[in-house]
């Protein structure tokens, strides 16, 4: 029997003959998935149960003991009777939980060893004393109670242990009591609601998702991940906040004002502490469990490799327009970086004539140059005219009079400090550069000490518009926004948690995810994680205030391939990985196949993906993970890779040699990358 294959373990393991015979089989199931049952044993000394006391055993579909995850209590000679009865029990319990209680109900019924109580308008269900054996601290075997109490009011369901002298030696509350206001996508897609913990028991956080420790509105801690404030650069809690000794985090955000507000900063804490805790049990169904390496400061024995929660701090100090993730390996803590991104529209292009275009255009500046201030620079506006071919992108030494003028350049073709330079080598006072690819505006990158004028970026079509009244003699002026709009805080956007996270889970589940082709995967794969779990094939665009996100086309019919992968870049080489993860979604969509399955799939697929991945290798270890599960959806997995130049053939491989570099060189790419859109055979449409 199950208990006798237990017993034997055990024995072999030194415990008693009295012990292993207090062992009783209590509940037995057989997981469809793998075949495996899984047995509960309890122990019943002197007929009555050990507070506590189990073991959990795992048989193979052989019948053979895979596994065994025991906390049984040695059993000696005797029991210490207890001293108390039920009722005292009741009464203890009750004076500890709820002081201001002043009537013991009376007792309503007995069944065994369980003495029932009347139930009342003060309880959910009718209190309950269970006589029980506690092993006590010092070893021994004394006789006691286990008493359930349950109220209406709260829904605060209490298990109290309480000692055969009538003390209180143990409490624990079973209801998922702590909760939380968040934005569960962004402030942009989804209001803040209230949502609870997942309270203690589950498999992915048993012991749910706080900690026992005191805790702050700024600092929140648990055992997947302590989330605190910190703005004070230092990588540790800010101090102040307020006390939170009952579980619920519920500041209420006030998006008119700055994130940097006390009430905003618990906000962003309480949030960043749910989205992590949210990643984190998601992952762990689809397989990043503690033997995979996933992050818990306590891993309930089932890995040594624990103490590595996340660190996540809250608007972060130490930057703006970015977040970041560190992965040590298994056992240390990684940490996570939040931080402020910039509002947009910071600098405004003002055009006071002539009338047809007159307006207030949204700009942002550069990082790069001179500041402006909200009086700024005025003067006419001239678009430039390059002087060896008939564009304006100003790449090359302007032909055209600029001198004293804002120089107006459209996005393309050279850096953007490139540009500015042309433009201050002709004599212009700043420059205004206009997006071709569309209405996003963004902060111009860039470092170059000599230049001297200001510049600002605007969108396609407010730079098509102000194109268009040139020929009538355009002036204005361009300057700082006065106030600047809001920052907006990383902390409440889904799409960068779940983003930076999926760098911990690539570390650790793969290995290295260093180089060109690697952190090319290891951002891919980052973004099909956001993408997925949200449904949405655009990323950031809560943070980066655009509704096209932060990536430079959506993911739904993404125009490039493989080849347009150079290792210059990992994050716009990542799309390409991203765009085929958002293709195979649409597929198994399209197939009647779940995302569950889809993320089950993804994720066990890291198992047979060898460090430093390319996207083959990534696309192997996928087909390796749908052969071993006899799914069936190897096709699939070829159609969306093959439609991305992945298919069978394809390789990468990092380049030789090193070429011109610098402003007037396009980058140099450091992969060679062949690519295939071919399946195999067995998925080709039959003729």
């Amino acid at each position: 029997s199950p208990v006798a294959g237990v017993a034997r373990f055990l024995r072999g393991q030194g415990a008693s003959e009295a012990t292993l015979a207090s062992l009783r089989a209590v509940a037995r199931h057989q997981a469809p998935l793998t075949g495996v049952t899984h047995v509960r044993v309890e122990q019943e000394v002197a007929g009555l149960r050990v507070a506590g006391a189990y073991a959990k055993a795992a048989f193979d579909p052989q019948g053979q003991l895979a596994r065994v995850v025991e906390n049984l209590a040695p059993v000696g000679d005797r029991v210490v009777p207890a001293r108390v009865a039920e009722g005292d029990a009741l009464r203890a319990a009750l004076a500890a939980l709820h002081p201001g209680l002043r009537d013991l109900p009376a007792v309503a019924g007995r069944r065994g060893n369980v003495t029932t109580f009347a139930q009342g308008d003060f309880f959910h269900r009718a209190p309950t004393v269970e006589r029980v054996v506690i092993l006590m601290a010092s070893g021994a075997l004394k006789e006691g109670f286990l008493v359930e109490t349950w109220t209406r009011q709260g829904n605060l369901l209490h298990h109290s242990t309480v000692s055969g002298e009538g003390a209180v030696v143990g409490t624990e509350l079973r209801t998922a009591n702590d909760s939380y206001r968040v934005f569960p996508r962004d402030p942009a897609t989804t209001p803040q609601v209230v949502v609870a913990g997942p309270g203690a028991g589950n498999a992915e956080s048993p012991s749910g998702w706080l900690s026992g420790a005191a805790q702050r509105s700024i600092d929140i801690a648990g055992n997947n991940v302590h989330a605190y404030l910190d703005a004070i650069p230092g990588g540790g809690p800010d101090p102040g906040g307020t006390a939170v000794g009952d579980g619920n985090f519920l500041a209420v955000a006030d998006l008119t004002v700055s994130p940097t507000e006390p009430a905003n900063r618990d906000v962003a804490i309480q949030n960043l502490f749910y989205l992590n805790n949210l990643v984190h049990d998601t992952l762990y169904r689809h397989g990043f469990t503690e033997t995979a390496g996933n992050f818990q400061e306590d891993n309930f024995g089932r890995d040594p490799h624990q103490g590595d929660s996340v660190r996540a701090e809250g608007q972060d100090g130490g930057g703006i327009d970015n977040a970041n993730f560190a992965t040590p390996p298994d056992g240390l803590p990684p940490r996570m970086q939040m931080y402020l991104w910039t509002g947009k529209g910071d600098h405004q292009v003002v055009v006071d004539a002539p009338a047809a275009i007159a307006g207030i255009y949204r700009a942002q500046g550069a990082a790069f140059g001179p500041p402006l201030d909200p009086t700024g620079v005025s003067g006419d506006i001239a678009l430039v005219i390059d002087g060896t071919a008939p564009t304006s992108d100003g790449c090359q030494a302007i032909a055209n009079d600029v001198s004293g003028k804002i120089a107006l350049v459209d996005r393309g073709t050279c850096t953007f400090v490139t540009k500015v330079k042309n433009a201050q080598a002709a004599g212009a006072v700043a420059v205004v550069v206009a997006n071709n690819r569309g209405d996003s505006i963004f902060t111009m990158g860039g470092t170059d000490a000599t230049v001297a004028i200001p510049s600002v970026f605007i969108g396609r079509s407010d730079g098509n518009t102000i194109k268009s009244g040139l020929a009538s003699g355009a002036h204005g002026t361009v300057r700082r926004t006065d106030p600047p709009p809001l920052m907006r805080d990383g902390d409440l956007d889904s799409d960068i948690v779940w983003h930076e996270y999926g760098h911990g889970l690539t570390w650790r589940m793969i290995g290295s995810m260093q180089g060109p082709l690697s952190g090319a995967v290891g951002e891919g794969m980052s973004d099909i994680l956001s993408i997925l779990v949200n449904e949405d094939d655009v990323v950031g665009e809560y943070s980066f205030d655009d509704p096209l996100g932060i990536r430079r086309f959506r993911y739904t019919n993404y125009p490039l391939t493989y080849r347009s992968v150079q290792g210059t870049e990992v994050h716009n080489d990542g799309e390409v990985y991203a765009a085929i993860g958002w293709r195979l979604f649409q597929i198994y969509q399209r197939d009647g196949i779940s995302k569950d399955v889809l993320l089950d799939e993804l994720i066990d697929g890291m198992n047979y993906t060898p460090s430093s991945p390319r996207f083959e290798d990534m696309r192997d270890g996928i087909l390796a993970s749908v052969a071993a599960a006899g799914s069936g959806h190897e096709c699939l997995v070829w159609e969306a890779f093959a439609r991305y130049g992945v298919g069978v053939g394809a390789h990468a491989k990092t380049a030789n040699g090193v070429g011109l570099s610098g402003p007037a060189f396009p980058p140099v790419p450091k992969v060679q990358v062949t690519e295939s859109f071919a399946v195999p055979a067995q998925c080709q449409p039959a003729p």
